[in-house]
This record gives C-alpha cells, structure tokens and sequence, in this order.
C-alpha cells in the first residue's frame, strides 16, 4: 500500500470480515480462551509470519504471543494487546423442574431474555474432553402472563437470579435428564449470533466484540507490518491475553514475564454520542464512524499519546481522544499491576449496546486503529536517524508544564448576520 491510500476510508474487504467474523465465533469464554488464541490465530499468524517470527504460548493461561524477534532483549520492545476471553454466563444450579439457574455475570439481565445460547460441559466420563450443547435459551419470566403488575408494566425489571437457562424438557424426573447430560454447576454459557454486516454502510453487528475486535486489529497490524517488510530496531510482541473480563489478570502476567518497554492495549470503547440517558453526564465526544479512540489521563504515557497523535495527523487517520480517570478500564493498566516500568496507553473503536447480544460497530474505525498502530510501530523504527526509538526518547519525552508558552486570549468571532452585512 503506498502513502496515499487510505483503507479506513474505503469498505472492509469480505476477506477481512471473514477473518474477524472467526475470531468473535470463536467459544472464547473466560478461562477456554484456547479456541481462539489456539484455534483461530495461531494457524493465522502461521499463514503469514516470516520464519524467524515465533509463537509463544503459557502455562498457566491460554494467552498467546507472536514475537517478531525472540531472544533480542536488547532491542526497544512494543506490546501491542488485545484479550480473547468473552464475558459468560454460568450454570449455578439444577432445579427439580429442570430449570438451569444461571449467574448473568457482567450480562445486564434484561438483556438475554429469549437469546439463543451454547452452553460447554466437560464430560464426567472423560475429564478434559468438552461437550456443547445448542438449542437452549435464556428466559426469566415464562409468559407475561405470570409476571406480577410491576414486572408487567416496567417499574420493575429483570434481576439475575430470575434467569435460567431453557432446554425445553418435558417427560419425568427433569433434573435427573438434565445430570444425567453431565451439566452441572459452573458450566460456561456464552450468546450465539456470529456477526454479520449491518443496514447502514462499513457497520456490523452481533456477540461479543468486546474484545474479540481487539483481537483482529492486534493480528491485523502483525499481519500487515511483516507484508510490508517488517521492522529492524523495534522488537513487537503481537500478545492475545486472558482474564481480561474478571480483572485483566492476564495481561499482568505476560507483561511481567516480557517486561516491555511500551504497552498499548486494544480494547472497545463506548459510542456515548448514540448512548441514550447519558446526555447529562457530559462523557467525551465519540461516534461510530469517526476514527479511533486514545485514551488519556489515568496511568497513560502523553509522550507515547503525542506519537499516534503525530501518526494520525501525518496520515490523515481520525481519532477521538477517551478521557480515563484512575483507570483506563483495559489491559493497558497490565505493566504498572504488573509493576513494570513501561509506558502504556490505549487504543479502540467506539461501538454500541456493549455486552449484548447486538453489540455494534464500524469497520473504518477498526481500520483506523489497525493502521494508526502499523505506521506508529514503522515510525519507532525509523527515529533517531534510523537507529530507532529508545527508553531514554521516553525517559527524557514527560511533558513539563513548568515549561509552557502562554495561550493566546480567544479572538472574537462575529457572527453570520455580521459576517454578511460585512
């Protein structure tokens, strides 16, 4: 691709949405993460990394590492993030009637309401091997025939312990047919509605962007940056995380056993101009169809914010900036839980009714984030006369606001009506 083409501009090629359209089908939920980082990216980054690129897997989680140059401590190290786990729901228990209780985990429960699911049971007869089941659905309430005035009329809604999962049972002895399947407390559920593009241009939507897009753009840039030859002086570990969804407890471990100098995490962000009831609460300005999202304020490194922002200007790529407030909210907190020294911020894509099952989104943003991240990466490489970027760019890049220039008094704007009789 030459300087002046612009792929955030253009529709996402059906190639591409096939590949992201893997990676959120992937059953991801907290804990299983390898279907995705094992049975989706891997044989991705395995289609396209040079030879001396190498994958790295752990012990402890089903996180993923694709590393451009392994053993080369020496060299300035970028960690660029996205999280495979899926917010989930859990069975908590089995009732007489066969009903299958369920925790809503970070679901809003009104939410699930008469989704189809697929729910994943090990098999007690062979420990480690897994089933899925496909058919059942989430309801709460059976009919609005038996729900009380409240319910039915909206002054009350749907709390999680009203929720179970359906399986449409009939016959004797329910709770033995539901054992005797090998459900049983603890079982992950997860929605199941693949995406699909949307009614209004370049969108889409359906389960669990969040983060699986996160995902795709840390695999995309890979991808993108060895086609296009690859970097000298930079070292990028490309990095799929786990546990994100129950405290980002992944990525703290991957960022304490690399120790990176630079930590960018890939996450989704909310599209608060479309959010309803929320106009009071003043939250920043960002939209569906405007760029990416940077976040600024909490743990986030402005030199490092200055360099993308310099990136999108000089590549004409558009972006919000987020504001965070003590935490960003996304695995870019990882190196200081980590307690690592490394600068960080974080990068995403607005998108809309997170953690539903219609979550919803605009590919020009996703190409945004994914090439504002390959022209940063070739940028670091190129600094200092081509020898690279460096910790001290970093060490000696803090903003002083004891060195500051005054700003200038604001000039007076006239407005239209004079502007004419002018």
């Amino acid at each position: 691709m030459n300087q002046t083409q612009k792929p955030w501009t253009e529709s996402m090629p059906d190639e591409q949405f096939d590949l992201l359209r893997r990676i959120l089908a992937a059953p991801s939920p907290v804990g299983f993460e390898a279907a995705m980082t094992r049975g989706v990216l891997e044989p991705h980054f395995g289609a396209f990394k040079p030879a001396s690129w190498a994958v790295e897997t752990y012990r402890g989680n089903a996180g993923i590492v694709l590393d451009t140059h392994p053993g080369r401590d020496d060299l300035f190290t970028v960690m660029i993030v996205g999280h495979a786990d899926k917010i989930r729901m859990q069975v908590r228990s089995i009732a007489d009637d066969g009903k299958i209780w369920i925790e809503s985990d970070s679901f809003l429960p009104s939410t699930l309401i008469g989704h189809e699911v697929l729910l994943f049971s090990e098999d007690p007869a062979a420990p480690g091997r897994y089933r899925a089941l496909e058919g059942g659905t989430i309801e709460a309430i059976g009919a609005i025939h038996f729900a009380d005035a409240k319910l039915r009329d909206g002054d009350r809604g749907i709390r999680k312990n009203m929720l179970y999962l359906e399986l449409q049972l009939h016959g004797e002895k329910k709770k033995e047919q539901v054992k005797n399947l090998g459900i049983k407390p603890g079982d992950p559920i997860i929605l199941n509605r693949p995406i699909k593009r949307a009614f209004s241009p370049d969108t889409f939507y359906g389960a669990y962007l969040d983060n699986g897009v996160g995902c795709f753009v840390t695999a995309e840039c890979a991808r993108l940056v060895a086609e296009l030859g690859g970097l000298q002086n930079v070292r990028v570990l490309y990095t799929i995380a786990a546990y994100e969804e129950i405290g980002r407890l992944g990525s703290r471990v991957q960022a304490q056993l690399h120790k990176p100098d630079v930590l960018i995490a890939v996450d989704v962000n909310h599209d608060f101009d479309a959010a309803p009831g929320v106009k009071d609460k003043h939250f920043s300005p960002m939209s569906m169809g405007k760029g990416f999202t940077l976040s600024v304020g909490s743990v986030v490194s402005e030199y490092l914010n200055s360099l993308i922002k310099q990136v999108a200007l000089d590549h004409e790529i558009p972006y919000m900036e987020s504001v965070s407030g003590r935490d960003t909210g996304t695995d870019a907190m990882a190196a200081v839980l980590a307690s690592i020294d490394a600068a960080v911020t974080s990068i995403g894509f607005p998108i809309r009714n997170m953690h539903t099952i219609s979550e919803t989104a605009h590919t020009g943003d996703i190409l945004a984030a994914v090439w504002v991240l390959v022209r940063l990466l070739q940028k670091m490489d190129a600094m200092n006369g081509g020898a690279g970027i460096t910790s001290a760019d970093f060490q000696n890049g803090h903003p002083r606001l004891d060195r500051v220039d005054p700003m200038p008094r604001p000039t007076p704007v006239a407005s239209s009506t004079e502007s004419a009789d002018t």
